[in-house]
């Protein structure tokens, strides 16, 4: 039974997290990684996601593990060549990386999971937000599989029918805990091929729970959670960036959601050089402000404010 591999999956992840850990320092310090190592905090590894990333791609049902497998493809090669723009485009390959590897697990998502494989293709955005700071994503990761443990033995009580894969969050939340350590302390970066893996295998463990439905819930809490966790981060960013001072519960939603280069790319493409103004409260409150945001806007660079940060952070 798969339940089975939960203990071997946990520790093969713990070894070769660690092992990997050390190779990938020696040689990112002698220049021979590229992209794949920061010079940040004594040196860091970028890309040990690949570890989770393979025991999921291993270890998942079969099917499942394909849709782990297709996006961290592409998210690998994102990891490889860096943020690097396509020719005179605004749109660096990267993004348009995320963009094929998410349609392409909507498409072979759908004979699994149906609709939900749509949100789980969308999870990626949100999940990949979180991988700002340390150990902020294995936060996500951890808290969303225990709250899906924990919906299971609810359903059970409540007569609900016991979920196929049942075992499934239990297993994420496994292959997490083993890598984790070292993400909380800063010694690694998992990178896109990391989030972008946990966010598939999050969204499929909300889909084993409860259907379309549930996943719909779960990538609406999963976001919110994410937006809680970078709220202090996100507040700079408004004011630094956006002018965006005093921001609304739904500001922080909707940059997690449509935030960063990709929801950036599409803003361009439906308001090209626009920038619509939103006053009305109640769209205030729901993020609207956020969401329609042009960074491509005629007028962008001079809503740029030029103070210091703590004016900016104390305006009303």
């Amino acid at each position: 039974m798969y339940y089975d591999y939960i203990l071997p999956a946990f520790l093969i992840t713990l070894v070769l997290t660690g092992f990997l850990t050390m190779i990938t320092r020696l040689l990112g310090k002698r220049g021979l990684l590229g992209n794949l190592y920061e010079p940040v905090r004594g040196g860091t590894p970028r890309g040990l996601g690949i570890v989770p990333y393979l025991v999921l791609g291993i270890f998942l049902p079969p099917g499942f593990n394909d849709l782990v497998l297709i996006i961290g493809f592409f998210a690998l090669i994102d990891d490889i060549i860096g943020r690097r723009k396509i020719g005179n485009f605004q749109i660096e390959w990267g993004q348009l990386l995320r963009g094929i590897g998410m349609i392409a697990v909507m498409i072979i998502g759908f004979p699994l999971v149906g609709f939900s494989s749509i949100l789980i293709a969308l999870l990626i955005q949100p999940v990949n937000i979180s991988d700002m700071q340390a150990g902020s994503t294995c936060s996500v990761v951890i808290i969303m599989t225990i709250v899906s443990i924990l919906s299971i033995f609810l359903g059970t009580v409540l007569s609900f029918p016991f979920p196929r894969y049942y075992y499934l969050p239990v297993f994420v939340l496994a292959i997490c805990l083993a890598y984790a350590p070292l993400d909380y302390f800063g010694k690694i970066m998992m990178g896109e091929i990391g989030n972008h893996s946990f966010a598939i295998a999050l969204g499929l463990c909300f889909y084993v729970v409860g259907g379309f439905w549930w996943t719909l819930l779960m990538f609406i809490v999963t976001t919110a959670l994410i937006a809680f966790i970078r709220k202090n981060s996100l507040k700079e960013f408004f004011a630094i960036n956006l002018k965006l001072f005093n921001p609304a519960p739904g500001d922080y939603f909707m940059d997690v959601l449509t935030g960063g280069g990709l929801g950036d790319v599409l803003r361009k493409i439906f308001l090209r050089k626009n920038q619509i103004i939103v006053k009305n409260q109640t769209l205030k409150f729901f993020g609207f402000r956020r969401l329609l945001f042009n960074p491509f806007a005629f007028d962008y660079q001079e809503s740029i404010p030029k103070k210091p940060k703590s004016t900016l952070l104390n305006k009303e």
